[in-house]
Protein backbone atom coordinates (compact mmCIF):
# COMPACT_ATOMS: atom_id res chain seq x y z
CA UNK A 1 0.00 0.00 0.00
CA UNK A 2 2.94 2.69 0.42
CA UNK A 3 3.53 2.15 -2.87
CA UNK A 4 0.38 2.42 -4.13
CA UNK A 5 -0.06 5.84 -1.79
CA UNK A 6 2.70 7.56 -3.23
CA UNK A 7 2.05 6.80 -6.46
CA UNK A 8 -1.41 8.18 -6.13
CA UNK A 9 -0.27 11.33 -4.47
CA UNK A 10 2.26 11.59 -7.50
CA UNK A 11 0.13 11.62 -10.28
CA UNK A 12 -2.60 13.55 -8.01
CA UNK A 13 0.26 16.55 -7.60
CA UNK A 14 0.98 16.05 -11.72
CA UNK A 15 -2.84 16.70 -12.63
CA UNK A 16 -2.65 20.04 -10.21
CA UNK A 17 0.22 21.40 -11.94
CA UNK A 18 -1.06 21.02 -15.41
CA UNK A 19 -4.20 22.71 -14.37
CA UNK A 20 -2.50 25.10 -13.00
CA UNK A 21 -0.01 26.08 -15.86
CA UNK A 22 -2.90 25.83 -17.74
CA UNK A 23 -5.44 28.19 -16.04
CA UNK A 24 -2.38 30.74 -15.02
CA UNK A 25 -2.87 34.30 -16.50
CA UNK A 26 0.53 35.06 -18.26
CA UNK A 27 3.63 36.32 -15.54
CA UNK A 28 3.12 39.99 -14.61
CA UNK A 29 -1.30 39.80 -15.13
CA UNK A 30 -1.48 40.40 -11.12
CA UNK A 31 -5.03 42.16 -10.76
CA UNK A 32 -6.54 39.09 -12.15
CA UNK A 33 -5.10 36.57 -9.01
CA UNK A 34 -7.41 34.80 -7.62
CA UNK A 35 -7.13 34.17 -3.92
CA UNK A 36 -9.78 31.51 -2.99
CA UNK A 37 -8.08 31.78 0.80
CA UNK A 38 -6.94 35.45 2.45
CA UNK A 39 -6.47 36.02 6.21
CA UNK A 40 -4.54 38.43 8.27
CA UNK A 41 -2.84 37.27 11.49
CA UNK A 42 -0.63 38.77 13.81
CA UNK A 43 3.12 37.94 14.06
CA UNK A 44 6.34 38.90 16.02
CA UNK A 45 6.66 41.62 13.58
CA UNK A 46 3.24 42.83 13.32
CA UNK A 47 0.36 42.50 11.32
CA UNK A 48 0.42 40.43 8.13
CA UNK A 49 -1.92 39.62 5.64
CA UNK A 50 -1.92 36.49 3.38
CA UNK A 51 -3.89 34.96 0.48
CA UNK A 52 -3.52 31.49 -1.28
CA UNK A 53 -3.49 32.13 -5.11
CA UNK A 54 -4.60 29.48 -7.40
CA UNK A 55 -4.38 31.69 -10.44
CA UNK A 56 -1.97 34.60 -11.33
CA UNK A 57 0.87 36.04 -9.51
CA UNK A 58 0.77 37.82 -6.07
CA UNK A 59 -1.74 40.78 -5.89
CA UNK A 60 -2.18 43.89 -4.43
CA UNK A 61 -3.30 44.45 -0.58
CA UNK A 62 -5.64 47.60 -0.78
CA UNK A 63 -4.70 49.39 2.13
CA UNK A 64 -7.02 52.24 3.06
CA UNK A 65 -7.25 52.68 -0.85
CA UNK A 66 -3.84 52.40 -1.64
CA UNK A 67 -2.42 49.27 -3.39
CA UNK A 68 0.43 47.84 -1.45
CA UNK A 69 2.42 44.49 -3.43
CA UNK A 70 2.35 41.02 -1.79
CA UNK A 71 5.50 39.20 -1.67
CA UNK A 72 5.95 36.03 -2.92
CA UNK A 73 6.05 33.27 0.37
CA UNK A 74 5.94 29.72 -1.48
CA UNK A 75 5.79 29.70 -5.04
CA UNK A 76 2.86 26.95 -6.29
CA UNK A 77 3.56 23.32 -7.14
CA UNK A 78 1.72 20.29 -7.20
CA UNK A 79 0.37 20.12 -3.67
CA UNK A 80 0.40 23.58 -2.50
CA UNK A 81 -0.89 26.68 -4.14
CA UNK A 82 1.31 30.35 -4.55
CA UNK A 83 1.07 32.10 -1.09
CA UNK A 84 1.80 35.55 -0.69
CA UNK A 85 2.10 37.93 2.08
CA UNK A 86 2.20 41.66 3.01
CA UNK A 87 2.96 43.19 6.26
CA UNK A 88 0.54 45.87 7.10
CA UNK A 89 1.38 49.44 8.10
CA UNK A 90 0.08 50.62 11.73
CA UNK A 91 -2.90 52.63 12.34
CA UNK A 92 -4.94 50.75 8.36
CA UNK A 93 -8.42 51.54 8.90
CA UNK A 94 -9.46 48.96 5.75
CA UNK A 95 -7.47 45.82 3.77
CA UNK A 96 -9.23 43.89 1.02
CA UNK A 97 -7.48 41.42 -1.46
CA UNK A 98 -9.04 40.92 -4.81
CA UNK A 99 -12.08 42.94 -3.45
CA UNK A 100 -12.56 40.66 -0.55
CA UNK A 101 -12.67 42.66 2.55
CA UNK A 102 -9.85 41.50 5.54
CA UNK A 103 -10.45 42.53 8.99
CA UNK A 104 -7.94 45.22 10.68
CA UNK A 105 -6.47 44.84 13.38
CA UNK A 106 -7.15 46.61 17.08
CA UNK A 107 -4.73 48.19 18.66
CA UNK A 108 -6.16 46.81 22.17
CA UNK A 109 -8.92 44.09 21.56
CA UNK A 110 -11.79 43.73 23.52
CA UNK A 111 -13.31 40.74 22.58
CA UNK A 112 -11.50 37.86 22.15
CA UNK A 113 -12.48 34.28 20.66
CA UNK A 114 -10.86 30.77 21.61
CA UNK A 115 -10.77 27.73 20.62
CA UNK A 116 -8.60 24.69 19.06
CA UNK A 117 -8.34 21.09 17.91
CA UNK A 118 -10.95 22.07 15.00
CA UNK A 119 -10.20 19.33 12.16
CA UNK A 120 -11.62 16.37 11.37
CA UNK A 121 -10.17 13.22 12.37
CA UNK A 122 -9.48 10.41 9.24
CA UNK A 123 -6.74 8.63 10.96
CA UNK A 124 -6.15 4.97 11.74
CA UNK A 125 -9.01 3.38 13.26
CA UNK A 126 -10.89 6.69 13.65
CA UNK A 127 -12.85 7.59 11.57
CA UNK A 128 -14.66 10.72 12.29
CA UNK A 129 -17.75 11.91 10.31
CA UNK A 130 -16.89 14.25 8.17
CA UNK A 131 -20.04 15.43 6.36
CA UNK A 132 -22.10 15.23 8.86
CA UNK A 133 -22.12 19.05 10.99
CA UNK A 134 -23.15 18.00 13.70
CA UNK A 135 -20.41 15.10 14.46
CA UNK A 136 -18.02 17.45 12.55
CA UNK A 137 -19.49 20.72 13.46
CA UNK A 138 -16.09 23.21 13.05
CA UNK A 139 -18.19 25.40 10.30
CA UNK A 140 -20.99 26.39 12.49
CA UNK A 141 -18.71 27.03 15.52
CA UNK A 142 -16.59 29.00 13.50
CA UNK A 143 -20.34 31.20 12.20
CA UNK A 144 -20.99 31.40 15.62
CA UNK A 145 -18.08 32.60 17.32
CA UNK A 146 -17.93 35.04 13.93
CA UNK A 147 -21.60 36.27 14.38
CA UNK A 148 -19.77 37.86 18.41
CA UNK A 149 -17.84 40.26 16.34
CA UNK A 150 -14.53 39.36 18.08
CA UNK A 151 -11.33 41.72 18.08
CA UNK A 152 -9.23 38.82 17.56
CA UNK A 153 -8.74 35.14 17.52
CA UNK A 154 -6.57 32.31 19.12
CA UNK A 155 -6.62 29.01 17.56
CA UNK A 156 -4.19 26.88 20.15
CA UNK A 157 -3.41 24.35 17.34
CA UNK A 158 -4.23 21.28 15.93
CA UNK A 159 -6.03 22.39 12.03
CA UNK A 160 -4.53 19.09 10.04
CA UNK A 161 -5.88 15.52 10.74
CA UNK A 162 -7.35 13.42 7.30
CA UNK A 163 -4.21 11.71 7.56
CA UNK A 164 -5.44 8.60 6.02
CA UNK A 165 -8.08 8.21 3.10
CA UNK A 166 -11.43 8.06 3.95
CA UNK A 167 -12.19 4.01 3.93
CA UNK A 168 -14.08 2.61 0.66
CA UNK A 169 -17.80 2.49 1.24
CA UNK A 170 -18.03 4.92 4.28
CA UNK A 171 -20.66 7.26 3.69
CA UNK A 172 -19.39 9.61 6.78
CA UNK A 173 -16.76 10.71 4.89
CA UNK A 174 -16.50 9.87 1.42
CA UNK A 175 -15.33 12.05 -0.74
CA UNK A 176 -12.82 13.51 1.56
CA UNK A 177 -9.27 14.62 0.69
CA UNK A 178 -5.96 13.28 3.03
CA UNK A 179 -2.88 14.09 3.42
CA UNK A 180 -0.57 17.33 3.73
CA UNK A 181 -2.10 19.26 0.43
CA UNK A 182 -4.24 22.16 -0.36
CA UNK A 183 -7.24 20.44 -1.17
CA UNK A 184 -7.27 18.71 2.60
CA UNK A 185 -6.19 22.33 4.36
CA UNK A 186 -8.81 23.72 2.52
CA UNK A 187 -11.27 20.93 3.44
CA UNK A 188 -10.02 20.61 7.51
CA UNK A 189 -9.27 24.42 7.85
CA UNK A 190 -9.96 27.33 4.78
CA UNK A 191 -13.39 26.62 3.68
CA UNK A 192 -15.21 26.07 7.22
CA UNK A 193 -13.03 28.93 9.00
CA UNK A 194 -13.70 31.45 6.41
CA UNK A 195 -16.17 33.26 8.61
CA UNK A 196 -14.12 33.60 11.35
CA UNK A 197 -11.06 34.43 9.47
CA UNK A 198 -13.22 37.43 7.89
CA UNK A 199 -14.27 38.39 11.36
CA UNK A 200 -10.99 39.38 12.51
CA UNK A 201 -6.97 38.64 13.12
CA UNK A 202 -5.81 35.71 14.07
CA UNK A 203 -3.19 34.23 16.32
CA UNK A 204 -2.22 30.79 15.45
CA UNK A 205 0.01 28.33 17.41
CA UNK A 206 1.22 24.97 15.99
CA UNK A 207 -0.11 21.92 17.26
CA UNK A 208 1.19 18.61 17.15
CA UNK A 209 -0.32 17.54 13.78
CA UNK A 210 1.57 20.02 12.29
CA UNK A 211 4.58 18.50 12.70
CA UNK A 212 6.92 18.02 10.01
CA UNK A 213 5.36 13.48 9.21
CA UNK A 214 1.77 15.26 9.60
CA UNK A 215 0.99 18.76 8.50
CA UNK A 216 4.01 20.16 8.62
CA UNK A 217 4.57 21.55 5.15
CA UNK A 218 0.73 23.30 4.82
CA UNK A 219 1.69 24.97 8.31
CA UNK A 220 4.44 26.53 7.31
CA UNK A 221 3.36 27.34 3.67
CA UNK A 222 0.42 28.77 5.32
CA UNK A 223 0.54 29.48 8.94
CA UNK A 224 3.69 29.86 10.76
CA UNK A 225 5.13 33.54 11.69
CA UNK A 226 8.22 33.71 10.17
CA UNK A 227 8.54 36.82 8.03
CA UNK A 228 9.97 34.20 5.38
CA UNK A 229 9.32 30.56 4.18
CA UNK A 230 11.27 28.36 6.94
CA UNK A 231 12.11 24.49 6.21
CA UNK A 232 9.71 22.41 8.19
CA UNK A 233 11.63 21.96 11.79
CA UNK A 234 10.37 20.43 14.75
CA UNK A 235 10.85 23.40 16.78
CA UNK A 236 9.30 27.30 15.45
CA UNK A 237 10.69 30.75 17.13
CA UNK A 238 8.56 31.90 19.82
CA UNK A 239 7.37 35.10 19.59
CA UNK A 240 5.31 38.28 21.49
CA UNK A 241 2.16 40.03 20.32
CA UNK A 242 1.22 43.54 22.09
CA UNK A 243 -2.78 43.42 22.59
CA UNK A 244 -2.56 46.98 24.57
CA UNK A 245 -0.85 46.20 27.49
CA UNK A 246 -0.97 42.12 27.71
CA UNK A 247 1.65 40.21 25.56
CA UNK A 248 0.52 36.98 24.09
CA UNK A 249 3.42 34.47 24.11
CA UNK A 250 3.54 32.09 21.70
CA UNK A 251 5.08 29.04 22.11
CA UNK A 252 5.48 26.01 20.34
CA UNK A 253 5.00 22.41 22.19
CA UNK A 254 4.30 20.48 18.88
CA UNK A 255 7.31 18.11 19.88
CA UNK A 256 6.88 18.30 23.61
CA UNK A 257 6.38 14.69 25.27
CA UNK A 258 3.27 14.42 27.38
CA UNK A 259 4.28 11.77 29.59
CA UNK A 260 7.82 11.53 29.68
CA UNK A 261 10.61 14.29 30.36
CA UNK A 262 14.25 13.40 28.30
CA UNK A 263 16.47 16.29 29.19
CA UNK A 264 17.19 17.43 25.71
CA UNK A 265 13.00 17.92 25.31
CA UNK A 266 13.01 19.96 28.20
CA UNK A 267 16.30 21.49 27.34
CA UNK A 268 14.10 22.41 24.06
CA UNK A 269 11.06 24.13 25.55
CA UNK A 270 13.53 25.55 28.33
CA UNK A 271 15.13 27.34 25.48
CA UNK A 272 11.86 28.81 24.16
CA UNK A 273 10.86 29.96 27.12
CA UNK A 274 14.45 31.85 27.51
CA UNK A 275 14.04 33.39 24.11
CA UNK A 276 11.26 35.42 25.24
CA UNK A 277 13.56 36.51 28.61
CA UNK A 278 12.69 38.87 31.07
CA UNK A 279 9.19 39.69 30.02
CA UNK A 280 7.97 36.65 31.86
CA UNK A 281 8.89 37.61 34.82
CA UNK A 282 8.75 41.55 34.66
CA UNK A 283 5.51 41.68 32.25
CA UNK A 284 1.93 40.87 31.82
CA UNK A 285 0.18 38.43 29.65
CA UNK A 286 -0.78 34.91 28.71
CA UNK A 287 1.28 31.51 27.55
CA UNK A 288 -0.20 30.27 24.06
CA UNK A 289 1.35 26.73 23.27
CA UNK A 290 -0.55 23.61 22.04
CA UNK A 291 0.17 21.32 24.60
CA UNK A 292 -1.14 22.20 28.51
CA UNK A 293 1.59 22.36 30.89
CA UNK A 294 -0.72 21.64 33.25
CA UNK A 295 -3.91 19.25 32.32
CA UNK A 296 -6.31 16.05 33.16
CA UNK A 297 -6.69 13.61 30.20
CA UNK A 298 -9.43 11.16 30.68
CA UNK A 299 -8.66 7.38 30.15
CA UNK A 300 -11.08 4.94 31.27
CA UNK A 301 -15.13 5.76 32.97
CA UNK A 302 -17.28 3.04 34.43
CA UNK A 303 -20.64 4.62 34.37
CA UNK A 304 -22.40 6.26 36.42
CA UNK A 305 -19.15 7.26 37.99
CA UNK A 306 -16.98 10.27 36.26
CA UNK A 307 -13.49 9.39 33.94
CA UNK A 308 -10.52 7.98 35.60
CA UNK A 309 -7.91 10.62 34.93
CA UNK A 310 -4.17 10.90 33.95
CA UNK A 311 -2.01 14.12 34.16
CA UNK A 312 0.60 15.70 31.83
CA UNK A 313 2.83 17.60 30.48
CA UNK A 314 5.58 16.35 32.59
CA UNK A 315 7.74 17.89 30.27
CA UNK A 316 6.95 21.35 30.02
CA UNK A 317 6.27 21.32 33.88
CA UNK A 318 9.79 20.12 34.12
CA UNK A 319 10.84 23.18 31.76
CA UNK A 320 9.01 25.75 34.11
CA UNK A 321 10.02 24.24 37.43
CA UNK A 322 11.62 27.05 39.58
CA UNK A 323 10.58 29.83 36.99
CA UNK A 324 8.14 31.93 39.07
CA UNK A 325 6.73 33.50 35.72
CA UNK A 326 5.73 36.36 37.57
CA UNK A 327 4.74 38.08 34.32
CA UNK A 328 2.62 35.76 33.49
CA UNK A 329 -1.62 35.44 33.98
CA UNK A 330 -2.50 32.01 32.42
CA UNK A 331 -1.62 29.26 29.86
CA UNK A 332 -3.90 28.63 26.75
CA UNK A 333 -4.03 25.81 25.29
CA UNK A 334 -5.39 23.26 23.49
CA UNK A 335 -4.46 19.36 22.75
CA UNK A 336 -6.94 17.78 25.54
CA UNK A 337 -9.83 17.59 23.47
CA UNK A 338 -12.51 19.12 25.82
CA UNK A 339 -12.59 22.52 28.33
CA UNK A 340 -10.57 22.47 31.34
CA UNK A 341 -9.49 25.55 34.15
CA UNK A 342 -7.18 25.21 36.53
CA UNK A 343 -6.43 27.87 39.19
CA UNK A 344 -3.97 27.65 41.24
CA UNK A 345 -3.90 30.91 43.34
CA UNK A 346 -1.28 33.30 43.20
CA UNK A 347 1.95 31.10 43.04
CA UNK A 348 1.37 29.59 39.70
CA UNK A 349 -0.37 30.89 36.22
CA UNK A 350 -4.06 29.67 35.86
CA UNK A 351 -4.54 27.22 33.25
CA UNK A 352 -7.19 27.57 30.24
CA UNK A 353 -7.79 24.33 27.91
CA UNK A 354 -9.93 24.61 24.48
CA UNK A 355 -9.38 21.88 22.65
CA UNK A 356 -12.95 22.20 21.58
CA UNK A 357 -13.64 23.23 17.73
CA UNK A 358 -14.12 20.23 16.38
CA UNK A 359 -12.14 16.89 16.58
CA UNK A 360 -13.12 14.19 18.51
CA UNK A 361 -12.71 13.69 22.08
CA UNK A 362 -11.41 10.76 24.40
CA UNK A 363 -13.94 7.88 24.50
CA UNK A 364 -14.13 7.99 28.23
CA UNK A 365 -14.83 11.80 28.10
CA UNK A 366 -18.55 13.11 29.24
CA UNK A 367 -20.40 16.28 28.52
CA UNK A 368 -21.76 16.80 32.44
CA UNK A 369 -19.15 19.28 33.97
CA UNK A 370 -17.00 18.13 37.24
CA UNK A 371 -15.23 20.55 38.96
CA UNK A 372 -13.25 20.05 42.26
CA UNK A 373 -10.37 20.19 43.86
CA UNK A 374 -7.08 18.55 42.17
CA UNK A 375 -3.82 18.11 42.65
CA UNK A 376 -1.21 18.30 39.66
CA UNK A 377 2.39 18.69 39.94
CA UNK A 378 2.77 19.05 43.62
CA UNK A 379 -0.10 21.91 43.75
CA UNK A 380 -3.57 22.14 44.46
CA UNK A 381 -5.79 23.60 41.91
CA UNK A 382 -9.43 24.22 41.56
CA UNK A 383 -10.44 22.08 38.49
CA UNK A 384 -13.60 22.57 36.24
CA UNK A 385 -14.31 20.58 32.92
CA UNK A 386 -16.73 19.05 30.16
CA UNK A 387 -16.54 17.62 27.17
CA UNK A 388 -18.38 19.76 24.43
CA UNK A 389 -17.76 21.57 21.26
CA UNK A 390 -18.03 25.24 20.97
CA UNK A 391 -15.39 28.29 21.59
CA UNK A 392 -15.13 30.64 24.47
CA UNK A 393 -15.70 34.24 24.04
CA UNK A 394 -13.63 36.66 26.68
CA UNK A 395 -14.01 40.42 27.34
CA UNK A 396 -11.65 42.87 28.83
CA UNK A 397 -13.07 44.40 31.61
CA UNK A 398 -10.81 46.90 33.33
CA UNK A 399 -7.51 44.54 34.54
CA UNK A 400 -10.13 41.17 34.50
CA UNK A 401 -11.50 39.56 31.01
CA UNK A 402 -14.50 37.88 31.69
CA UNK A 403 -17.06 35.49 29.24
CA UNK A 404 -18.43 32.88 28.35
CA UNK A 405 -18.00 29.06 26.90
CA UNK A 406 -20.64 28.66 24.05
CA UNK A 407 -21.32 24.78 22.57
CA UNK A 408 -22.28 24.30 18.67
CA UNK A 409 -25.61 25.44 19.80
CA UNK A 410 -24.96 28.64 20.76
CA UNK A 411 -26.22 27.63 24.34
CA UNK A 412 -23.99 29.28 27.11
CA UNK A 413 -22.61 26.16 29.06
CA UNK A 414 -20.02 28.54 31.81
CA UNK A 415 -19.24 31.65 32.64
CA UNK A 416 -15.50 32.46 33.24
CA UNK A 417 -13.30 35.24 34.82
CA UNK A 418 -9.64 35.78 34.74
CA UNK A 419 -8.77 38.29 37.47
CA UNK A 420 -4.47 38.27 37.80
CA UNK A 421 -3.58 34.57 37.84
CA UNK A 422 -7.13 33.59 39.67
CA UNK A 423 -9.95 31.82 36.71
CA UNK A 424 -12.79 30.99 37.91
CA UNK A 425 -15.39 29.13 35.69
CA UNK A 426 -18.22 28.62 37.48
CA UNK A 427 -21.74 26.26 35.53
CA UNK A 428 -24.18 29.32 33.48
Amino acid sequence: MPNLTASLRLACGVLFALATAACAPSAGADSNAWAPAAWVQLTGDGTVARAAVTAGGCPAVMADGQPLPMALRRQADGLFPTVCQRLIPPGVHSLSVGGQALPTPTRAPQRIVMLGDSGCRIQGLTVQSCNDPKAWPFAEVARLAAAQKPDLVIHVGDYYYRENPCPLLNRACAGSPHGDNWATWQAEFFRPAAPLLAAAPWVFVRGNHEVCYRGGEGWYAFLDASAQLQPCSGWTTPFVVDIGGLNLYVLDSSNTIDRGAPPWNVAKFSAELDAIGPKLEQGKGWILTHRPIWGFVPVARVPPLNPAELSINVNEQAAVRGRALAGVQMIVSGHIHDFQSLSFGPDRPAQLVVGTGGDVGEPADIPRIRQGPRSIDDMAADFFTFDRFGYLLLERQGEDWAGAFHDAQDRVVARCRLHERALRCVRA
